[in-house]
């Protein structure tokens, strides 16, 4: 019988694996070795679950818009998993003098955030969020919802067999809660079953929080993989100002400037790569075709039908509709060809005007209306008599760059710390965030007919162009 190995500074080495990344050059992964004990991260990695993740595009529309976005939900969720891991090793120092004896070891922290930074994402569905507006949202599901499923039902016994930390071994009983994973991804709706430590939730104030695990990876890759210049993220010096404090997760005033360059490179992305105008256009195209095309490839619940759901990713979705150009049903055949105009980019619609509105045009009054659909009837009213039923939509797209309410927000409880007088506050959010905006609507108009822009773009101009003191700007791109 081989003997039972554990890591030490002689053969720690067999235990570890690199991952090369661009973002973080190279982070580490738990790996099988001759004689270890229980499992390691590698066969979480290696699960049809997570492998599945390679062919699921971590931008659904945007890829086609920045040609070298073609990056998967796979190195994200790896990315998310080391970012989660820096932050354990930081912040556990803070949690054991909180709770002292009441917490788990360092290992176990740190592996537990790694797991669930890992598996995060691991329910996402084909075109990702897409997928949850279009398709779960008819189930009453969302891909983190998916993903605890996939956590509790196909993936537990795994991560009970985990037995260690790139950086040291669990304690003696210490075995990983699959339970702990999934509350860290999305807290249950509702009351709950099973009353979770004090020191869990704090730890996932950094899965659902102002600055979360995930969102400085997607800031940093998306920015990265798209060629997209948002200026610096200086994610290491938010890292290093957070804390533990017994009210709850904080960030020490030292780093808000860090907290504060962080938000305003989101909110660039979301303007200028989520939200781009081509982007929203093939979202619209994608919106006529895209809901049918998977009810006939997967017209299932996928929380009831995990295995066959398991399978449906963005390739599969390409190479079924593919086959669809010879199908007998002419249904299957308008589709396919529907989706043949979309790959060659051969798009239905195009921006005719946009205009930027936040919060503050709401209220100081400049907008007296916000909801598409009434948008959309100015716009009518202001076109020519001849050409009031042409074709033509109105797009929201909307963005939270920050708390609306900072100093009274229980999804987003990061306070912040003064070093001096050694009390942590809500209050500096208030100054901190005075020059971000709390809501933004990028409110476009899109046209189907050349023939018609120019007048569209007058009667948007009427309808909008005194809507906001940020300024607005016709388009024909």
């Amino acid at each position: 019988m081989d003997e039972i190995v554990t890591p030490s500074p002689l053969n720690s080495l067999e235990g570890t694996s690199l991952i090369a990344d661009p973002i973080y050059q190279y982070s580490l992964m738990t790996d099988r070795w001759k004689g270890a004990e229980g499992a390691a991260e590698r066969d979480l990695i290696d699960t049809i679950w997570l492998q599945r993740l390679r062919r699921i595009y971590q931008l659904q529309s945007a890829r086609w818009v920045f040609p070298s976005a073609e990056h998967s939900r796979f190195q994200h969720v790896l990315g998310t998993m080391h970012v989660a891991g820096e932050f354990a090793q930081h912040l556990y120092p803070f949690l054991k003098r909180i709770f002292l004896d009441g917490i788990p070891s360092r290992f176990y922290i740190e592996e537990l955030l790694r797991v669930a930074g890992l598996l995060h994402d691991v329910g996402h569905g084909p075109f990702c969020h897409f997928f949850d507006d279009h398709v779960l949202a008819k189930f009453d599901l969302t891909h983190e919802a998916l993903s605890q499923r996939i956590i509790l039902e196909k993936l537990a016994g795994t991560i009970r067999a985990i037995r260690r930390s790139p950086h040291g071994m669990l304690e003696n009983g210490e075995e990983l809660d699959p339970n702990y994973v999934a509350f860290l991804i999305k807290k249950p709706n509702g009351p709950r079953g099973e009353d979770y430590p004090v020191w869990l939730e704090y730890l996932q104030q950094l899965f659902r929080g102002i600055f979360t695990v995930d969102n400085i990876d997607y800031v940093l890759r998306d920015s990265y993989m798209t060629g997209v210049a948002v200026g610096p993220v200086d994610w290491k010096r938010m890292l290093h100002y957070s804390l533990c404090h017994p009210e709850g997760l904080a960030l020490d005033k030292r780093g808000a400037s860090a907290l504060n360059m962080f938000l305003n490179a989101r909110l660039y992305l979301y303007t200028n790569v989520y939200y781009h105008r081509t982007t929203r256009s093939i979202d619209l195209q994608l919106v006529e075709i895209f809901p049918r095309t998977i009810q006939r490839l997967f017209p299932y619940n996928p929380a009831e039908n995990l295995d066959q759901y398991c399978n449906l990713t963005d390739w599969s979705l390409m190479e079924g509709v593919r086959n669809w150009l010879k199908s007998r049903d002419p249904e299957r055949r308008d589709l396919a060809g529907k989706w043949e105009n979309l790959l060659v980019r051969k798009l239905k619609w195009r921006s005719v005007y946009e205009t930027i509105l936040t919060i503050k045009d709401l209220e100081i009054g400049r907008a007296g209306f916000i909801k598409k659909e009434e948008v959309e009837q100015k716009i009518r009213e202001n076109l020519p008599k001849a050409v009031k039923n042409i074709e033509f939509y109105v797009d929201m797209a909307h963005h939270d760059p920050r708390p609306l309410n900072p100093l009274h927000s229980e999804d987003t409880p990061l306070l912040i710390y003064d070093p001096i007088s050694k009390k942590v506050s809500r209050e500096p959010l208030e100054e901190l965030f005075k020059y971000i905006p709390a809501k933004v609507a990028i409110c476009r108009v899109y046209g189907s007919s050349p023939d018609y822009h120019e007048l569209l773009t007058g009667a948007a101009t009427k309808t909008l162009g005194s809507a906001n003191h940020l300024g607005s700007f016709p388009t024909n791109v």
